[in-house]
């Protein structure tokens, strides 16, 4: 696995329980899992992003009239 022996990868796993502590472990291992679900389920929907141009000019003019009208 990645070339790494079972001491290397002991020796990483406990440097990650140093690190963190075993209290914030379930929580990090659950946040990775949700962010891998995301990245997954967003992969699949594809892009759908919505890249046209606003138009300044006539959301300023709407703002506009929509404050005239409240004034009067």
């Amino acid at each position: 696995m990645f070339g790494l022996s079972p001491m290397e990868i002991g020796i990483v796993l406990l440097l990650i329980v140093l690190l963190f502590g075993t209290k914030r472990l379930p929580e990090l291992g659950s946040g990775v899992g949700q962010a891998i679900t995301n990245f997954k389920k967003s992969y699949r929907e594809g892009t759908a992003i919505d890249v046209t141009p606003k138009n300044e000019s006539s959301s300023s003019e709407t703002s506009k009239v929509e404050a005239n009208k409240e004034q009067k």
